[in-house]
């Protein structure tokens, strides 16, 4: 279990089991309409998974340009979900 810290592959499975939460849910919502819609799990989800993908790239000794791209990729996920929260609670508070 200490090689799964040490070398970074705890956050790969991480994300992996984040991208089976995701695509549960979405199947999920789409077979009873239940759940939240498709691009709401995604926009939660994702920001998470891309700082585990971040995490596993930097302490597997990946080139500095692919964590950086991970990390920029989960901040631009945050923003996606932050406006998509923003924008509902607008839509909430008028009607």
């Amino acid at each position: 279990m200490n090689v799964w810290f040490a070398d970074g592959t705890i956050f790969a499975v991480i994300a992996g089991i984040t991208v089976l939460e995701a695509a549960g849910l979405i199947v999920w919502h789409r077979s009873t309409a239940g759940g939240l819609r498709p691009l709401d799990v995604i926009g939660q989800l994702a920001a998470g998974a891309l700082l585990c993908v971040a995490a596993f790239l930097a302490l597997s000794a990946a080139w500095w340009g692919w964590v950086g791209l991970a990390l920029a990729m989960a901040g631009l996920a945050h923003v996606f979900d932050l406006q998509r929260r923003l924008r509902s609670n607008k839509a909430d508070e008028r009607g």
